[in-house]
């Protein structure tokens, strides 16, 4: 299942992670096993934020995806289910043929 995962870095963790040179190991570990379709980055409520669109292929591997975020960087997470335009219209033709 494609989703979109949000990860808000806590500020105090990630200058550290910044300043000792972690922040990229951590998530290059963790994008070399999801290998995202896309991944962007900015600020959202005055927080680090990465938001990573990758194929979640068990809810068993959440776990494994999330902890590096979650003890390297204190960071938020959010995983919610996404599709592309093309899914949205599939799926809404199914909604008239019932």
């Amino acid at each position: 299942m494609r989703v979109l995962l949000t990860v808000q870095m806590e500020t105090e963790k990630a200058n550290k992670a910044i300043a000792g040179k972690t922040l990229e190991h951590t998530m290059k570990a963790v994008f070399d096993r999801i290998k995202p379709e896309a991944a962007y980055f900015g600020a959202k409520d005055g927080m680090r934020t990465g938001y990573v669109v990758f194929d979640l292929k068990e809810p068993s591997d959440i776990p494994s995806i999330a902890e590096p975020f979650f003890q390297e960087l204190g960071a938020k997470l959010s995983f919610v289910p996404v599709m592309t335009f093309d899914e949205v219209g599939s799926g809404l033709r199914k909604l008239g043929s019932s």
